[in-house]
């Protein structure tokens, strides 16, 4: 059960909804599971809540003026300005607040292909969370 949580926080936390997933894999760390499972299982489900945005940014872009959009036309553009600028190594700055969520939206929208995305955005949110469960590992 703890790590079906772990999962659906991590999955909520790499979509565009609100959620604190390395707090609780760092908790769950400190408290004595399996560090290297809860590193798999938290990257598993913030990959494929990301996923979900590649997805949304894919299909739902023709939708982005419309009031109900979950992204303001203003960040969508600003998004997807940086990932033509950068490209696809952008999406190994998908771990980071804030930009990450938009970042992968923007990669559906730019039509990025999906293999690609989850090779990049795997390797981001994998490193992510060893250097959290690395950082709990030493908590006193």
């Amino acid at each position: 059960m703890v790590y079906l949580g772990l999962f659906l926080i991590a999955f909520i936390a790499a979509t565009l909804l609100p959620a604190q997933s390395e707090a609780a894999l760092a908790g769950l760390i400190v408290q004595g599971y399996a560090p290297w499972l809860l590193v798999a299982v938290a990257t598993v489900g913030n990959v494929l809540g990301s996923t979900v945005n590649w997805w949304l940014g894919r299909e739902l872009v023709r939708f982005g003026d419309r009031r109900w959009f979950p992204v303001k036309p203003a960040q969508l553009a600003r998004a997807q300005a940086w990932y033509a600028r950068y490209g696809q190594w952008s999406l190994l700055l998908s771990w980071v607040p804030i930009i990450g969520d938009p970042l992968t939206l923007a990669a559906g929208a730019m039509r990025e292909r999906l293999r690609t995305f989850l090779l990049l955005v795997s390797v981001a949110k994998f490193a992510r969370y060893l250097a959290v469960a690395a950082l709990a590992l030493r908590w006193p």
